[in-house]
């Protein structure tokens, strides 16, 4: 097996030449002949100014290449994509697929037996994901981990769960501009991703529990020494991978641990978000998500992590509580514990390292959960003919069977233009309806799901309200909210044929959504649509822009671009 700086050599026509050119100019890094014979391990910086939640990736790398020097192995640091969901035009899932193909062109290009991949805000761990089922170089993730809580008043403040609900306070009239301010200053109060059940933490949690990444890794808060002997740890075992050329990607990244990680998505009341990722990583691997499986395992699987928006607490308490090891406990009978992961071992090995908390209280038991049923349902009906997600533990009872008017907002623009008008002809009973808002309609399928309440109604107390959309929400967004209406409105979606004033029927015990107009009048509508001249911007036709267009899959089938999943479009 070809190792080290002798792998994928450049093509001159000569591969002597080529080793003897490539260690010419690597030597003007100062580096000796002992040094480059040594296997490679790459670590993937993905550092930027724009990205406060990897603020500490720089300590990670020195400590990753730490533990890959302890271990034999030669690290060589490189650069990818960096996307924060705050500093992202339009939307940071518009760019995850970008960051997969740079990171997985920047691993096949460049000499590496084994990589570590530094992710952690929202969308940097899937498109990792996604990247290192394809290139499958053995592949260790290190996760920045969650930033600290912040106090605001005597009450721990974590974002962005808290940013939401005291910005909608704000919007009620409830907190004045002077008091928003001093929130807006404490909300994240040090480096590190959202500290609640958000997407990042979410796929931190799965990436563990996949055995992509070290056990402990998803929840040690990302200013904690541990935190560094974690990146340590993860270099020396990517240096072992790097020798042995083992586990692949392809091989911890199977049926049994896309099972394992959907069940630890419904455990801890996960983020929708990462469903989408999941279906994007296993069709990297020719694997499909069942939402029928999905759904079917929410309602076997408790949400056990009492951590907002689900429950109380933050991601520093879940990793007090014994973390993702000490949830394996209780959900052991649930999980495939044979799996394999980067240690070499399996899962039942994560699950055994485990430390008894006796007097925590933030992971249940089976005997007392958060929700006797899991994070998330899978609905259908005829606004939904492939799917829809709703996060039902983050939903307010009462509101889980309504039917109400629809109130359509056609894009993300009208809803922004219209949403507080005094004169929106809408009440707390109603259906907020958003379309034109998935990954070819808006485009990249923001998080313009959490719709706001309107202000009129938030002045009246309103905190929730039945709301539908073909986006997404944030991972750490609250509400009875319908999401990733499938398919959307812009690629035909029967949510393009909602009129204002049609009443809409959810009922999430028999996992329905309906709009109640007769199929006869559906015909009529889809007819007159088809014969209309197109409406919305035009599509793009140059740059990536253009590409993701063209190519983007609806949420059913992970968003990824067709020609990079097996059996689709273009695609080997």
């Amino acid at each position: 097996m070809t190792q080290g700086m002798r792998r994928g050599l450049t093509s001159y026509g000569d591969p002597d030449f080529s080793l003897f050119l490539r260690k010419a100019f690597i030597k003007a890094m100062g580096l000796s002949d002992d040094a480059l014979s040594r296997p490679v391990v790459g670590i993937a910086n993905t550092f930027s100014d724009y990205n406060a939640c990897h603020g500490n990736v720089p300590k990670l790398v020195e400590a990753i290449k730490r533990g890959v020097m302890l271990a034999g192995a030669l690290p060589m640091e490189f650069p990818t994509i960096s996307i924060h969901e705050s500093f992202a035009h339009p939307t940071s899932m518009f760019l995850r697929n970008l960051m997969a193909m740079d990171t997985e062109e920047m691993i096949r290009a460049q000499p590496m037996d084994a990589v570590v991949l530094i992710g952690g805000c929202d969308k940097t761990i899937p498109a990792q994901m996604m990247a290192c089922a394809s290139a499958n170089v053995p592949t260790v993730i290190v996760p920045v981990g969650p930033m600290l809580v912040g106090n605001y008043q005597g009450e721990q403040l974590g974002a962005c769960t808290d940013c939401r609900r005291l910005w909608g306070e704000h919007r009620g009239g409830r907190l004045d501009a002077q008091q928003i301010e001093r929130i807006n200053e404490r909300l994240a109060p040090t480096p590190g991703t959202c500290m609640v059940m958000g997407t990042a933490s979410t796929m931190a949690c799965i990436v563990e529990v996949m055995g992509l990444a070290l056990p402990r890794s998803a929840t040690i808060p990302a200013t904690h020494a541990d935190r560094l002997r974690s990146a340590e740890a993860s270099g020396q075992f990517a240096a072992a991978m790097a020798v042995n050329g083992t586990p692949r990607p392809s091989d911890l990244m199977t049926k049994a641990s896309f099972r394992n990680a959907m069940v630890i998505l419904q455990a801890i009341g996960g983020s929708t978000n990462a469903l989408v990722h999941l279906t994007a990583a296993a069709g990297r691997l020719g694997l499909k998500i069942d939402l029928a499986e999905f759904d079917r395992l929410g309602r076997e699987v408790p949400v056990l992590v009492d951590l907002k928006p689900s429950g109380r607490h933050y991601m520093e308490h879940f990793h007090w509580a014994g973390g993702l090891p000490r949830l394996m406990h209780e959900l052991e009978g649930l999980l495939d514990l044979t799996t394999p992961t980067v240690m070499g071992g399996t899962l039942r090995d994560y699950m055994e390292s485990a430390e008894d908390v006796p007097s925590q209280d933030v992971i249940r038991t089976r005997a007392a959960p958060i929700n006797k049923a899991g994070s998330m349902a899978v609905l259908y009906g005829n606004l939904a003919p492939r799917g829809a997600i709703i996060k039902q533990s983050a939903a307010s009872p009462e509101l889980m069977v309504h039917t109400g008017r629809a109130v359509v907002f056609e894009s993300v623009q009208d809803l922004t233009e219209r949403i507080d008008d005094p004169a929106l002809d809408v009440t707390a009973d109603d259906v907020l309806v958003l379309r034109n808002a998935g990954p070819r309609g808006a485009p990249g399928m923001p998080e313009a799901g959490y719709l706001p309440i309107p202000r009129k109604l938030g002045e009246q107390g309103v905190k929730d309200m039945v709301r539908i959309s073909d986006a997404r929400m944030s991972g750490t967004a609250f509400g009875t909210i319908v999401l990733h209406v499938t398919p959307e409105a812009a690629d035909g979606g029967p949510l393009g044929l909602v009129r204002n004033g049609d009443r809409i029927a959810l009922d999430v015990p028999h996992r329905r959504i309906d709009l109640l107009v007769d199929e006869p009048e559906l015909v009529r509508r889809r007819a007159q649509a088809a014969a209309l001249p197109a409406t919305g911007a035009p599509a793009p036709d140059r740059g990536y822009a253009a590409l993701f267009h063209r190519t983007v899959l609806q949420a059913d089938e992970g968003c990824d671009f067709d020609f990079l999943v097996p059996g689709r479009s273009g695609a080997p």
